[in-house]
């Protein structure tokens, strides 16, 4: 079975389509591997870039915290420790704040993922460490007394610590399990109830933070992802209407095209066929004498139909053109339907006895004009009545009708006592050049245009056009013309006269 234009265009397509999903299904393995977390490259850029900005973002409030937690602990402890140990956190801290700020000048285009995360941890590792000194109190204080204290600074270093590096969970554990850990270990080296119960709270207090910090970077990198593919999405829309409009210019290209080449053949064929039909109709009634052979008035019989056939064909096939772009003009006048269509009866009746089909037209009375294209609705009936003529088989019956339709307008309806068309096949025979099964096996078969020009005529007369058949039961088309177009006779305008008038009058 040959291959279609439309069949290459899906298949080609197909290849498109399948080309692309493994492009991006190499690019997301090659981005899982250059990622640190097991992700992708980018996502990892803007995770980073989250971390840092938060860090950065949160500098002078985690100073703030520190100096708080240093005046606090002062009260047991020695003023120079508790500003010893604020300075080197807030120093340690200040290296993270650096680096972050180095990371944000840094080229994009040269990151590497498994570096920055490295030295990020790395810088959170000093910073925890400095913060876990916070257990080095207890030597020069009272430990009964400073329990308390460690274990509240122990949470809102946590707390905070887990927040602020929720993007990178490396850095949240680094940050926060050296002091958890040494505070843990001092209380419970001190021992007693209320030291354990510490202990064992500041672990959960460990462990809930590092899971809501879990949560947290889930949460971001459910927001990366959507956001990445927002943008995949973004851009392939953008690429579609790339292809659209590149679509649309060859579109556009061909009609210019095909507009050039009827309006080629409607003059390079049109002249030579008016000529061969005209000299063939003088052959065909021996004008200029008598053929020597009779076989001759046969040919130019043929000749003379064959040329009225080709004419009529290229004839739709221009005015299919021009309706399908939009040039066919409507020249609108008061028409009345029954001349009209008495005119193409006596036009189809000698096709019809020539098959010994009875052609029978019945109308509705005093049926006023309507509004419409003479020309357009003179072919819309020749249409109608020649499909129904010619399937109809012979001593056939076609009917034409022309009467009132059910809301006030106007219909043409013709129906024959032919085969029917099957079901399946009447959508095929309204479009352009379709043709059901008795088409294609008649010898009398058509283009396959003239149900569709009068479909688009009708849509033009704002009507309606519907087709019923059934196989073996013959077929009835309806052409509507709708009540607007219908020209009533309005109700004669009656003046008002006064009173006075009508008593001078009496008088």
């Amino acid at each position: 079975m040959p291959l279609t234009a439309t069949d290459a265009d899906v298949r080609d397509r197909s290849g498109r389509d399948g080309k692309r999903t493994a492009q991006k299904a190499v690019l997301d393995a090659r981005q899982r591997l250059t990622s640190s977390s097991g992700t992708r490259a980018d996502f990892d850029f803007e995770l980073l870039t989250d971390y840092a900005n938060t860090r950065r973002g949160a500098a002078l409030p985690m100073a703030s915290i520190v100096a708080i937690l240093a005046v606090v602990a002062s009260f047991w402890v020695p003023v120079l420790f508790s500003a010893l140990w604020a300075g080197i956190v807030i120093a340690c801290l200040l290296v993270v704040v650096l680096l972050a700020q180095r990371f944000k000048h840094a080229d994009p285009a040269k990151f590497n993922a498994a570096s920055w995360t490295t030295t990020f941890v790395a810088g959170e590792a000093v910073y925890g460490l400095a913060l876990s000194s916070l257990a080095l109190f207890s030597l020069v204080a009272n430990p009964e007394d400073l329990t308390p204290v460690m274990f509240a600074m122990v949470l809102v270093s946590i707390a905070t610590n887990a927040i602020a590096t929720h993007t990178l969970p490396a850095a949240t554990l680094m940050s926060t399990l050296p002091i958890t850990a040494t505070v843990t270990v001092t209380l419970l080296a001190l021992g007693g109830t209320v030291n354990y119960t510490l202990a064992a709270v500041a672990v959960c207090g460990e462990v809930f933070f590092l899971y809501l910090a879990r949560q947290l970077h889930s949460s971001d990198l459910d927001t990366v992802t959507h956001q990445a593919e927002k943008d995949t999405l973004i851009a392939e829309l953008e690429e579609a209407r790339h292809m659209s409009d590149e679509a649309r210019r060859h579109a556009e290209q061909a009609n210019i095209a095909k507009s050039q080449f009827l309006a080629t053949m409607s003059h390079e064929l049109r002249t030579p066929l008016n000529a061969i039909i005209g000299f063939s109709e003088v052959l065909k009634a021996e004008l200029l004498g008598p053929h020597q052979v009779p076989q001759y008035k046969e040919y130019a019989a043929d000749i003379h139909a064959s040329g009225q056939h080709l004419l009529t064909l290229i004839n739709e096939l221009l005015d299919l053109s021009r309706i399908e772009a939009g040039k066919y003009e409507l020249n609108e006048e008061a028409v009345a339907l029954v001349d009209v269509a008495s005119d193409c009866r006596r036009m189809m009746e000698l096709r019809a006895k020539s098959k010994g089909i009875d052609l029978v037209f019945s109308y509705g009375d005093n049926l006023p004009k309507i509004w419409g294209d003479e020309r357009a609705i003179r072919q819309v009936m020749l249409n109608l009545l020649s499909n129904a003529i010619k399937f109809t088989p012979q001593n056939g019956k076609v009917t034409l009708v022309v009467q009132r339709s059910g809301d006030g307008g106007q219909l043409i309806s013709v129906t024959d006592n032919g085969p029917g068309i099957p079901e399946s096949e009447i959508e095929t025979v309204l479009s352009s050049f379709g043709q059901g099964s008795l088409a294609q096996k008649t010898a009398e078969q058509g283009a396959g245009l003239g149900l569709p020009i009068v479909q688009k005529i009708m849509d033009l007369h704002q009507g309606r056009f519907d087709l019923f058949s059934k196989l073996r039961f013959g077929t009835e088309v309806i052409a509507t013309f709708p009540r607007a177009r219908v020209m009533d006779a309005l109700a004669p305008v009656v003046e008002k006269r006064s009173r006075l008038e009508i008593y001078s009058e009496a008088g």
